[in-house]
């Protein structure tokens, strides 16, 4: 009988491996964002560069640009043009939350 359940059990575990990993890559990885960038950058798109929620704090946005930046640096082989962007992500994250916060 353990015989029997021992060779259900690895048949069954193969089959579960084969169907792992027959899925497409795109399937097991987080969704990105695909397109190019906005001509005015909005909130929901600086949160998506940066990889945070639009409600986040201002102390996991500011951890969030540091990740994504030291990735992405000009001087660590990194585009100029997305470090631009990056910060250009930061500054409305900040900007809009710093309003909401003095407006009480």
């Amino acid at each position: 009988m353990a015989v029997a359940a021992a060779a259900y059990a690895g048949k069954y575990g193969i089959t579960a491996w084969q169907a792992f990993k027959a899925q497409t890559p795109t399937a097991r990885m987080r969704k990105v964002f695909e397109g190019s960038f906005q001509p005015v950058m909005t909130r929901r798109e600086a949160a998506m560069i940066l990889g945070v929620r639009e409600s986040t704090p201002t102390e996991k946005v500011k951890e969030s640009h540091r990740r994504v930046m030291v990735a992405n640096h000009p001087d660590a082989g990194g585009s100029h043009y997305l470090a631009s962007k990056i910060n250009e992500a930061k500054a409305i994250m900040l900007r809009r939350t710093k309003r909401s916060n003095s407006a009480f």
